[in-house]
C-alpha cells in the first residue's frame, strides 16, 4: 500500500500562480519586497524554483493583462527551457474603470462587448501558449437593492459565457469560479457553486466549476461541494488558499489544515487526483517571502494528500455500514493524526530531491541572487 501511495504522491501536480510572485497586500496597502519579478519572464523563473525543490509544481498560471507579452509562444518556449509550462489563463475584467457597474453583466452593451473581447483574447493566448484551461472569475454584482435587474444580469452572463464556450478549441476547457461577496456587496452575479454549476451544465461538458477555498460563507462545508461536483463530473479544479474571516488568500492549510485534509479525502474518494481536476494555488503573499511561501503551500497540499491516501477505506466503510459513528470518525482521525513528513521525505529522495524543500531553497542562494540582480525597473504587483 505504501508503494501505491508513494507513486500517487510522485505523480501529483500543483499549479502555482504568477501573481503570487509579485507584490501584493490588502485594500489598504501593497507591500514591496526585494527581489520581486519585474516581468512575466522573471515570474516564471521564480516559479521554476518552486518546481525544482518540490518536484510537483510544473505549471504556472498566467493572469492577463498582468502577464501580457508581445510573443506568447515565445513565453511558452521560455517556460519550457526552465522546466515548467504555462497553465491556466486567467482573465481580468475587474480592474478597468469601465467595469465599475460590471463587465459581462454591465447594463451598457459597449462595456459588455469590451469585456467579451478580452475573454476571447484570453482564448487566443491559450492557443499561443498551449494552455488547455481558461479560468473565469467575475467581480460583477451590485451594491444596493434595485441597482440593476438581477435576472437580466444572469441573462447577460449566460450570453457571454456561451460566446466564450463556442470559441474553445479541441482539448480546451472553461473553469467558472464563484465568490460569495467582494467587491460587490449586495449581490454577486456568480456567488456560489450552485450558480456556477447551473451555468456550466447549460454550456456543456467543457465547462467545469473551480472551487476557491476562501470564497465561502463561514462554516460552509466545502468538502460536500467537492464531493457533489466530483460525483457529477463537474469539478474542474481548485484555487487553494486559507482564510480566517473572508477571502484572505493565505497559504493553503495555514488556517484549517483539518479542513484541507477533509477536502482531499473527498478528492481521493471521488477519483479527483487525475489530470481532469487542476490543483491550483491562488494566494497573495502580503508579508511572507514569495517563493518560500509557495513552496510551503505546495508542501501543505502534499501533506494533506498523503494523509487522505492513508485513510483505511475498508475499515471506514465497515464502520459506516455498521452505523459505528465513533469508529468511523476514528478511522479518519487516525489518518489525519499520522505524521506523513517522513513518508514525503522518502518520496522526494526517490525523485532525486532534497527531503526538505524549504531548507534546500534557503541554502540555494537563489533569493540572494535575485535580490542583487533585480534592482531598478518596475516590480510586478497588483495591476502589473
Amino acid at each position: 500500500m505504501r508503494d501505491d501511495i508513494r507513486a500517487v504522491l510522485r505523480g501529483q501536480r500543483i499549479e502555482t500562480p504568477s501573481w503570487a510572485y509579485g507584490n501584493s497586500g490588502t485594500r489598504f496597502k501593497v507591500f514591496a519586497q526585494q527581489g520581486v519579478p519585474r516581468d512575466p519572464y522573471e515570474k516564471l523563473a521564480d516559479a521554476a524554483q518552486v518546481h525544482a525543490f518540490t518536484g510537483v509544481a510544473p505549471a504556472v498560471a498566467l493572469h492577463i493583462p498582468w502577464d501580457r507579452v508581445d510573443d506568447y509562444a515565445g513565453l511558452a518556449r521560455y517556460a519550457a527551457g526552465l522546466g515548467v509550462e504555462i497553465g491556466a489563463i486567467n482573465s481580468n475584467v475587474f480592474q478597468d474603470d469601465d467595469y465599475r457597474l460590471g463587465s459581462v453583466t454591465n447594463p451598457d452593451p459597449a462595456v459588455r462587448r469590451k469585456a467579451l473581447g478580452h475573454l476571447l483574447e484570453c482564448v487566443d493566448i491559450m492557443d499561443a501558449t498551449g494552455s488547455a484551461t481558461l479560468k473565469l472569475w467575475f467581480s460583477d454584482g451590485t451594491n444596493y437593492p434595485g441597482q440593476d435587474d438581477i435576472r437580466a444580469r444572469q441573462d447577460r452572463l449566460a450570453e457571454a459565457l456561451a460566446a466564450v464556450y463556442a470559441r474553445l478549441g479541441d482539448g480546451q476547457r472553461l473553469l467558472l469560479e464563484y465568490k460569495l461577496f467582494e467587491p460587490a456587496f449586495y449581490l454577486t452575479d456568480v456567488p456560489d457553486w450552485g450558480t456556477a454549476y447551473a451555468h456550466c451544465l447549460k454550456l456543456g461538458d467543457k465547462a467545469r466549476v473551480v472551487v476557491d477555498t476562501g470564497h465561502h460563507a463561514p462554516g460552509t462545508n466545502i468538502e460536500f461541494i467537492v464531493a457533489f461536483l466530483l460525483r457529477e463530473g463537474r469539478l474542474g479544479g481548485f484555487d487553494f488558499n486559507s482564510r480566517f474571516y473572508a477571502d484572505d488568500d493565505l497559504m493553503v492549510g495555514a488556517a484549517d489544515p483539518f479542513q484541507l485534509f477533509r477536502i482531499m479525502y473527498e478528492v481521493v474518494r471521488g477519483g479527483g487526483l487525475g489530470p481532469h481536476v487542476a490543483f491550483m494555488l491562488d494566494q497573495c503573499h502580503n508579508i511572507e517571502p514569495k517563493i518560500a511561501g509557495q513552496i510551503r503551500s505546495v508542501m501543505n497540499v502534499q501533506e494533506a494528500t498523503a494523509k487522505a491516501l492513508l485513510v483505511d477505506v475498508g475499515a471506514l466503510a465497515a464502520a459506516q455500514a455498521a452505523g459505528d459513528v465513533l469508529g468511523a470518525n476514528a478511522v479518519l482521525m487516525d489518518a489525519y493524526d499520522t505524521d506523513v513528513r517522513p513518508l514525503l521525505a522518502e518520496v522526494r529522495a526517490e525523485m532525486g530531491l532534497d527531503p526538505d524543500p524549504m531548507a534546500a531553497y534557503a541554502r540555494s542562494g537563489y533569493f540572494e541572487k535575485i535580490r542583487a540582480d533585480r534592482v531598478g525597473g518596475t516590480q510586478a504587483g497588483w495591476g502589473a
